[in-house]
């Protein structure tokens, strides 16, 4: 069965997720559609990445994924269609694509669909659309467009180490306000090796890491790896993010210690 999913920024008040998916059953009525999430913080395609990034590995082969985030097009970020890990991606070329992929995609196409619409403030609906259900269908994706070589660079935060800790920051913080950062488990083990540490977030700090929220006490700081290998500082039955007033994009310190 065809798959295609839905992200963007729309939050859960207004029409547009249902024009969209009554735009796909339009055309594909045996469609499977998936929202990932319509609450995406405006604009923000960092935010849409991360998201993206974490889910798409779950889905099924040939599972198209429509990005409406941001998707207003220019000669410098065309609406395209990359192909990687055997899914399709459908956005514009905004920097999110860099951000969404470990590596370079198999395919990347310059969609040339035409957007009959009067308005082209609406391409989630009236563009991808198409593009999405041609795909879900088993059409050729070089029949969307032109080939490219590249998508355009995005700006990710990578962490600083040296041989005594990392400076690393939050890059997102959950719907329970655990914070979630760039610092991933290969990184810190090379750098703290058996050493003892400490996580530093503002005036939180934590010693050690531990396998699961309960191994802190209600109300203590605990540090975990979360599924994606990365470090998160949460509060077992409390909001780290709240109690240590820290937004994404702020410092977070490991430090060896000895």
């Amino acid at each position: 069965m065809a798959i295609i999913t839905l992200i963007s920024d729309w939050g859960d008040r207004g029409y547009y997720a249902a024009a969209v998916k009554g735009a796909v059953l339009s055309l594909m009525p045996e469609a499977r559609i998936v929202d990932i999430t319509h609450r995406i913080k405006a604009f923000n395609v960092a935010h849409a990445a991360w998201v993206l990034k974490n889910a798409f590995p779950a889905f099924p082969e040939g599972t198209v994924h429509i990005i409406a985030v941001n998707t207003e097009e220019s000669m410098e970020r065309p609406h395209t269609v990359v192909y990687y890990h055997k899914q399709y991606f459908i956005g514009a070329d905004n920097g999110i694509f860099s951000l969404l992929l470990e590596e370079a995609p198999e395919k990347i196409i310059s969609l040339n669909i035409p957007q009959e619409a009067e308005s082209l403030t609406f391409s989630s609906r009236d563009r991808f659309v198409k593009a999405a259900v041609h795909l879900a269908g088993g059409g050729s994706l070089e029949e969307l467009g032109e080939l490219r070589e590249a998508v355009n660079p995005g700006i990710p935060l990578k962490p600083i180490r040296d041989k005594d800790g990392i400076r690393g920051v939050i890059i997102h913080i959950d719907d329970y306000k655990n914070i979630i950062t760039n610092i991933s488990k290969k990184l810190l083990t090379e750098v703290v090796d058996k050493r003892p540490f400490q996580i530093q977030i503002r005036t939180g700090r934590v010693q050690k890491i531990s396998k699961a929220y309960g191994d802190a006490n209600p109300g203590d700081l605990v540090a975990i790896f979360s599924v994606n290998g990365l470090l998160e500082v949460a509060m077992n039955e409390g909001e780290a993010a709240s109690l240590l007033g820290v937004k994404v994009g702020d410092a977070v310190i490991v430090e060896v210690t000895g």
